[in-house]
């Protein structure tokens, strides 16, 4: 997945200037919502792994996630965690592989954003000390929430799916 999100984030970027807004928002919206639905659906047996035949679907949240980063600067959270719990993954790992994705995601998205001149920075500074904030506090309320179990990340999986869905629709309008 990462090796997919990279060069998605640089294709992103370069073509963000060139994107309207009213196309970029119901395209992002969309797949959001649609994301969430299908978590909320997806049944899948959770595996810590994923099988051989699931890394071409890997790479495709990758690409869709890369884009998302490099176009409008999103965090690409939302298509890489969905990818990852629809190929199986449970809600634990799939969370802490979608971190380690965004990391190096989120590097390449602010060099190029960065460079293009496109950063707010006085939005900026406040959103990243958020961001870290609950970045750090996260996954101890999270451990907290599933428990011991990896089969109690199923409780979260409903509300990431929730989640997706408000901010697709929040998206758009």
């Amino acid at each position: 997945m990462l090796l997919a999100t990279i060069p998605a984030v640089v294709v992103g970027s370069l073509l963000s200037p060139y994107i309207p807004e009213s196309i970029y928002k119901w395209v992002v919206g969309l797949i959001l919502v649609l994301l969430g639905i299908n978590i909320m659906r997806n049944k899948q047996s959770k595996t810590a792994e994923l099988p051989t035949h699931s890394r071409l679907k890997a790479s495709s949240f990758g690409v869709l996630s890369g884009l998302m980063v490099g176009v409008a600067g999103l965090s690409g959270g939302g298509p890489i965690l969905a990818g990852l719990l629809l190929l199986g993954l449970d809600t634990v790992s799939a969370v802490a592989t979608s971190s380690y994705v965004l990391v190096f995601m989120t590097i390449v998205g602010a060099i190029f954003h960065t460079v293009g001149g496109q950063v707010d920075w006085h939005a900026g500074i406040g959103l990243m000390i958020g961001a870290l904030i609950g970045a750090a506090i996260a996954p101890y309320i999270m451990k907290r929430f599933v428990g011991n179990s990896k089969n109690g990340g199923g409780k979260l999986k409903p509300v990431m799916g929730i989640l997706l869905i408000l901010m697709g629709i929040k998206t758009i309008w």
